[in-house]
């Protein structure tokens, strides 16, 4: 299915933009398409592979696939209980056997909305330390990471704060300085206002 194709129905168009936020490549073949079969390649690695990206499938028969991601294709699908099935035993009593079946998807858009959602909650979720392009980020790393990004803020900030004592410090000290030449100017004009007095008393007539 090409672009044109995705964008032909307002559904289709929808889950196209959800692909393109979610960097999901379709990959689809000609044969495949007229198959009825749509093929995705999402951008994370599939560690249990080969380290290839993971694919999932819709198929027209109704199923929902991954296709490589074990040691053959597996069901999406929801599953549900069977409707039960009794077997006659030999001494004539019956026993009921139900299985659990996979829940088929008809419509090819309802498929395609339920691998987005599939694909969200299993893949993208649940290997969310993986980086866009794929690259596996061990967890210890990434939460080292976020340690160092945490210390280097409080770090930064513990910087500024220490900057401002310093320009506050700077400041008081600057006013002390001031305040202190202003009381010496204050000492020198008490002596010499004193000194006067002295003169202008010794001047006097007894």
């Amino acid at each position: 299915m090409n672009r044109e194709q995705y964008n032909s129905d307002s559904r289709y168009k929808k889950v196209l933009e959800q692909m393109d936020l979610l960097g999901i490549m379709d990959i689809t073949t000609t044969r495949q398409h007229k198959n009825g079969t749509i093929v995705w390649k999402l951008p994370i690695k599939n560690w249990n592979s080969g380290k290839t990206n993971i694919e999932v499938a819709s198929f027209s028969t109704g199923y929902v696939r991954n296709q490589n991601s074990g040691y053959s294709n597996y069901q999406l699908n929801k599953r549900c209980e069977s409707e039960p099935e009794y077997f006659k035993l030999s001494n004539g009593d019956y026993r009921k056997f139900t299985t659990r079946a996979c829940v088929l998807i008809p419509k090819e858009i309802d498929r395609l909305e339920y691998l987005i959602k599939y694909c969200v909650k299993n893949y993208y979720i649940k290997n969310a330390n993986q980086v866009p392009d794929g690259d596996f980020v061990p967890k210890w790393r990434l939460d080292n990471a976020i340690e160092d990004r945490d210390n280097q803020a409080w770090r930064d900030k513990v910087k500024f704060l220490e900057q401002e004592v310093m320009d506050i410090t700077k400041d008081r000290d600057s006013h002390v300085d001031h305040q202190i030449k202003l009381e010496e100017k204050v000492f020198d004009l008490q002596n010499t206002l004193h000194r006067i007095k002295t003169l202008a008393d010794y001047d006097k007539p007894f």
